[in-house]
């Protein structure tokens, strides 16, 4: 099996329904694939071909540029292709939620979805990327999400949104949450505590302000898009940071970010979105094979494409 570089589409997913075009001929078959748009960049392939491989499993996991005009029948199709599952990617997290048959609770509370297991003909929509960043805080900083007290840059946004919710889905002893637009963090904030009952206080970027939650938190994440182009600046303005922080920065590109660059200047330990990019695609399979990802192979494969 191959986690290459070639693209398939809706319209090859549409004629695969058929038993025609370029997926009919496919060996191994493919039966699990990430839909997005775009969707060349995404290594997801290269991690979930290789815990296919570790598996036995003869199956071919595929990218397909989805637009989002044309998920609601791509979804349709893979439900009548023999597909297992997908991995939904931008723009699809919140569209696919009222294509499934089921939903779970948290992915309702989070208003995303990032995975379709399908059984028996019924679609299944979860998120993993909330648990999949708790995973990686325990793995890059030995502390449980649970125990940290937690600043999200961006976190009424896609993925920050998930990650907000997921610090209330826990507990943590206090969660602040820094938007440009503060009446979206506002908005948010009031959602989580009518959804869970949970405490969680929406901020401004004004550094004074900042400043001031930063005395009161141990971790920051960053999930603002910051950081994904070369040359973007920190979300975080200079000197704020004190050695005694955590800081995740959940855009992985391979490099170092303005803000890791910071927090390394600060003697902030501090880890990009790596794990995180794993730890969610463990959790992916797992629910797709109804046994534990292999994980460490999952990582190996994608270690390749660190630098």
């Amino acid at each position: 099996m191959s986690g290459g570089q070639e693209v398939f589409t809706s319209k090859d997913l549409a004629l695969l329904a058929r038993g025609d075009g370029p997926l009919s001929s496919l060996h191994p078959p493919a039966r699990l694939a990430v839909l997005g748009d775009p969707v060349a960049h995404s290594v997801s392939p290269q991690m979930h071909t290789a815990a296919l491989e570790a598996r036995g499993i003869d199956f071919r996991y595929i990218r397909l540029h989805v637009g989002a005009d044309e998920l609601p029948d791509a979804v349709r199709n893979l439900r009548t292709t023999g597909f297992l599952g997908a991995s939904l990617t931008i723009p699809h997290k919140r569209a696919a939620l009222p294509l499934m048959d089921e939903v779970t609770r948290e992915a309702r509370l989070m208003g995303a979805m990032n995975t379709v297991v399908i059984r028996d003909g019924i679609l299944h929509g979860h998120n993993t990327d909330g648990p999949g960043l708790s995973a990686a805080i325990t793995e890059s900083f030995g502390q449980p999400l649970s125990s940290l007290r937690v600043l999200i840059l961006g976190g009424a946004g896609g993925a920050g949104r998930a990650i907000t919710f997921q610090c209330a889905l826990e507990s943590c002893p206090a969660i602040a949450v820094a938007n440009r637009n503060r009446a979206q963090g506002d908005f948010l904030t009031e959602e989580i505590h009518k959804g869970l009952g949970r405490d969680a206080r929406s901020v401004s970027l004004d550094p004074s302000e900042i400043r001031e939650t930063l005395a009161s938190s141990d971790l920051v994440i960053n999930a603002t898009p910051l950081g994904m182009k070369a040359g973007d600046p920190s979300p975080l303005p200079d000197g704020l940071l004190e050695p005694r922080h955590l800081v995740y920065d959940t855009v992985y590109s391979g490099g170092e970010t303005s803000l890791l660059k910071q927090a390394q200047a600060a003697g902030v330990r501090c880890a990009d979105g790596f794990s995180m990019l794993l730890h969610q695609g463990a959790l992916q399979n797992t629910l797709w094979f109804g046994e534990p990802a292999p994980l460490e192979v999952m990582r190996e494969a994608l270690k390749t494409f660190r630098h």
